[in-house]
């Protein structure tokens, strides 16, 4: 396999042919797609799971309690999709995604050992989702109530973990109103960004920013 995306010969795509759990996987494939405003899937249904199962093979193996939710097909086609289907790339990043689970074990993160950055609010999970089922996170940068670059990012992901259970993608509502530049460093803004890349690849939806501020028209653009 070349460091490049192959597409290996085609067979069809007859759907008369498959079993019904086939047809359940690649339904939820088209649905990530659909998620992700792709108007078609590359490949036909055989082509994109010969290269899930080329990923499969390269990717190192992790604890049965994260191999369920991490090596479906549908955490690893996000994969896929964010580097553009090639099969190494997407592999390397799921490796490294896997060894920053393990150290990190984001879903041992519990209410209280974030308690206190959620005191004011900054970041809280709307109890209705969108149109499409997707989990909204209002996020409101002026109630800031930490220095702890460390702290804020595990309530960062913390609240990532728990908008994503059960759900594809999430959607970002930042609300600036009242924000100055004392409420969050660029650091921090950063770390955000690196985190959202490498490890919930294609998990934003949409990011929708309320009177925000010229400086971070950067940060955004990059997400």
């Amino acid at each position: 396999m070349t460091d490049s995306a192959k597409k290996p010969p085609s067979n069809g795509d007859d759907t008369s042919c498959r079993t019904e759990e086939q047809q359940q996987k690649v339904l939820s494939i088209q649905i990530l797609f659909t998620f992700n405003k792709i108007d078609r899937i590359p490949y036909d249904f055989n082509s994109i799971l010969f290269q899930i199962n080329e990923v499969l093979a390269l990717i190192s193996p992790i604890p049965d309690k994260l191999a369920a939710k991490h090596y479906s097909n549908e955490s690893i086609s996000r994969y896929l999709i964010s580097q553009k289907w090639n099969v190494q790339k997407a592999s390397k990043m799921m490796n490294e995604s896997f060894k920053w689970r393990l150290q990190y074990k984001p879903e041992e993160i519990r209410w209280e050992h974030i308690a206190y950055e959620a005191e004011l609010g900054k970041i809280y999970r709307l109890n209705f989702e969108d149109k499409q089922g997707r989990t909204v996170l209002v996020m409101r940068p002026r109630f800031q109530n930490s220095k702890s670059i460390e702290s804020q990012m595990k309530y960062l992901v913390y609240c990532m973990e728990k908008a994503i259970m059960n759900r594809e993608e999430m959607i970002w509502l930042v609300d600036f109103n009242g924000f100055t530049a004392s409420n969050i460093s660029l650091k921090l803004a950063r770390r955000t960004t690196y985190i959202l890349q490498n490890y919930y690849p294609q998990r934003l939806a949409t990011a929708i920013l309320y009177d925000p501020p010229n400086i971070f028209e950067p940060f955004w653009k990059v997400t």
